[in-house]
């Protein structure tokens, strides 16, 4: 654990508010999501799937994810997918991971833990959140699509690509959203 307070940490999370998501701005989205609002609306997605998914997951675990699986970014902001491939192999990862140790150590240990389930993805409850990021994206895609935006076309590849074989709840609200779109 670091020996930074934990106000320090939260404070050094606000930015997450303001942070827009990056691929929505390189779109031409006009006031696009901040990541905050991605990560709530990750979590959201969660909770109304969670109750769908045989054997139950771990709803706590699975919410700690959800609300703290971007919050390297507070520092770093949204690198869009394109800068990632001009990177060094497990650069972004490592970034990341030293960040995450600081800023997460401070703030708790459970929170440290969730980013670092969230990252490894090996366990069930780590699988459905990352799932449920893809979906969130299907879900605002779909809401900046009904308010009139045009040009989106190349989010929704990712979502009729994305595998959702082990949740059958998610499987649902994914033809939901290509049916919508």
């Amino acid at each position: 654990m670091s020996d930074q307070s934990s106000l320090a940490a939260l404070l050094e999370l606000l930015p997450l508010d303001d942070l827009p998501r990056t691929g929505w701005v390189l779109a031409g989205v006009p006031r696009p999501e901040s990541i905050a609002g991605h990560s709530l609306g990750v979590a959201q997605v969660a909770l109304a799937l969670a109750p769908g998914c045989d054997p139950p997951l771990a709803l706590d675990r699975v919410l700690a994810m959800a609300v703290i699986h971007d919050a390297p970014e507070a520092r770093t902001g949204d690198l869009p997918r394109p800068v990632g491939r001009h990177l060094p192999k497990g650069a972004k990862r490592a970034m990341e991971t030293s960040i995450a140790d600081e800023l997460l150590g401070s703030l708790s240990p459970t929170a440290l833990e969730a980013w670092r389930e969230h990252r490894d993805d090996e366990t069930r409850e780590a699988r459905f959140v990352h799932v449920c990021d893809k979906l969130q994206l299907g879900v605002r895609l779909v809401g900046y699509v009904r308010s009139g935006q045009r040009g989106l076309e190349a989010f929704a590849a990712g979502l009729r690509e994305l595998d959702c074989g082990e949740f059958q709840a998610c499987e649902r609200l994914r033809q939901e959203l290509l049916a919508e779109l």
